[in-house]
């Protein structure tokens, strides 16, 4: 129940008394200080919060209790260490709708979810439906279908516009990117693709080659040859000097490459940048869309965060009147219960019979299958998409009144319920450690948010969510960047 009237809009318990830390979460600590990748301006904070960063020390020692501490220690002991992951920030023993419980019983709204939770956590169709497959048929080995893989390939084909209406599925986006790669190779006789720099596309060597972060690509020797990049539509940090107004410089860039190129495979975009919420204009995608006909290139457009109605439409492509030769799907195909994305082809690209594009133990998963119908049901049936472009116009009108207030409110942007609240300092600069401290003030509120491309915070909320506690939600961000622009007692 959302409680009103003061700072602290979500019941919380009070923080807990600082202890001190494990000798290596020192060191980690002292290394962060130390070193600049980890500071505020840190390569890291592009994927969001940097789990080595001061800031991370400081509140876990002020909100993590002994179970938790227990278990995160065990955690940072068996696990190899990475950045952004382990060591981890707190221990979860629940998730139901939009909330997040952690061992100590406090309770966070979860406005990350690494956006697989379009339809709340424990949706019970979504677990009912994993239950069933589970009883009847918890595995089908590869060389057999069942009615689960049909049934949604079938759906989807459905659901995507014409010329799409071949799929593929895999166990996550980043092996749904894979095999988008592959496809564009087989079908074009092609290897090279352009993509965009601050780009993330996934994990993987091949996806990393692909993507446009440092944080993936920094030390790791050499990519996939022919992976070429251009400058993103991001107006506030344009390379073509477009004066925080896209001009469509970046777009005729692309179109320019594959001029010079010629033989370009793919380009492969997000069709709206997930990490910082870029909206590129209406015309950046009739424009690539041009160009790649004219040349024979694929175009590939990643969904896998955006798609399934959080831009408020089924694709974030919609938006833009075209029709991609490839696009890929995940995270939230599975119901926030099971590992699934997947591939939607033009039909003609059926072209890889004698090849192996994808391969994978769990491609047509009975359990996760099931998941992604059920998914697809919650969807249509509770009109999420519609809900996600109606409360995602409540929720920028919102923020566009919170960035009239609250001077470090450089920009606010959104698409349904994809929004983006960027954070720079008086002189222009990314406010990249205010950003930061937002999230944490916010975690100690009751507010769970990821921290993109340094200074940027985002936020996708389940498409399940109350208007109250998206309003709640919302009060909750504006009392943590009064308390960090210094216009609001904490």
């Amino acid at each position: 129940m959302v409680k009103r009237g003061s700072d602290s809009h979500f019941p919380q318990r009070a923080p807990l008394a600082a202890s001190g830390l494990p000798r290596r979460r020192e060191e980690a600590r002292a290394k962060c200080e130390s070193d600049p990748r980890f500071g505020g301006a840190s390569d890291a904070s592009s994927e969001g919060d940097v789990n080595l960063s001061p800031q991370r020390q400081a509140w876990q020692a002020a909100h993590v209790g002994l179970q938790s501490r227990a278990l995160l220690d065990r955690d940072a002991e068996a696990f190899l260490h990475q950045s952004l992951s382990t060591p981890c920030l707190e221990a979860l023993v629940a998730a139901e709708g939009i909330w997040l419980t952690d061992a100590q019983g406090r309770r966070y709204v979860d406005f990350h979810g690494n956006n697989v939770h379009q339809v709340g956590y424990r949706h019970p169709r979504v677990v009912a439906a994993v239950r069933e497959a589970l009883d009847t048929l918890p595995f089908s080995p590869r060389r057999f279908t069942n009615r689960y893989a049909v049934d949604l390939a079938e759906r989807l084909r459905a659901l995507a516009p014409d010329p799409l209406g071949k799929v593929l599925f895999a166990p996550g986006g980043t092996l749904a990117i894979g095999m988008a790669l592959k496809l564009a190779r087989v079908a074009t006789g092609r290897h090279k693709t352009i993509s965009l720099w601050d780009s993330f596309h996934g994990a993987s060597l091949d996806a990393i080659s692909v993507g446009g972060e440092a944080v993936f690509r920094k030390g790791i020797g050499p990519l996939l040859p022919g992976s070429e990049h251009a400058p993103p539509p991001d107006p506030r940090a344009c390379a073509f000097g477009c004066g925080g107004r896209c001009s469509l410089r970046c777009a005729d860039y692309v179109a320019y490459m594959l001029d010079k190129e010629e033989d370009v495979a793919a380009v492969i975009v997000e069709t709206v940048r997930c990490t910082d919420v870029q909206v590129p204009p209406r015309d950046y995608y009739r424009i690539l869309r041009e160009a790649c006909d004219r040349h024979g290139t694929l175009l590939v457009l990643d969904e896998v965060p955006i798609a399934l109605g959080r831009t408020g439409r089924m694709f974030a492509f919609q938006h833009y009147d075209v029709v991609p030769d490839v696009v890929v799907l995940g995270k939230g195909l599975g119901g926030a219960v099971y590992p699934m994305a997947a591939v939607i082809a033009r039909r003609d690209l059926d072209v890889a019979a004698d090849g192996a594009l994808g391969h994978y133990t769990h491609e047509k998963s009975s359990v996760g299958c099931a998941a992604a119908l059920a998914t697809l049901d919650v969807i249509a049936d509770e009109a999420l998409c519609e809900r996600s472009a109606r409360l995602g116009a409540r929720a920028l009108a919102r923020l566009e009144a919170l960035k009239a207030r609250r001077a470090l409110v450089g920009d606010v942007r959104g698409l349904g319920l994809l929004l983006g609240v960027e954070l720079v300092r008086a002189d222009g600069t990314p406010a990249r450690e205010e950003a930061e401290r937002v999230m944490y003030e916010c975690l100690s509120r009751g507010l769970s948010f990821k921290v993109g491309q340094g200074n940027v915070l985002t936020l996708s909320p389940p498409l399940v969510i109350a208007e109250p506690d998206l309003d709640a939600a919302l009060d909750v961000l504006d009392a943590a960047l009064g308390v960090v622009d210094g216009s609001a007692a904490p």
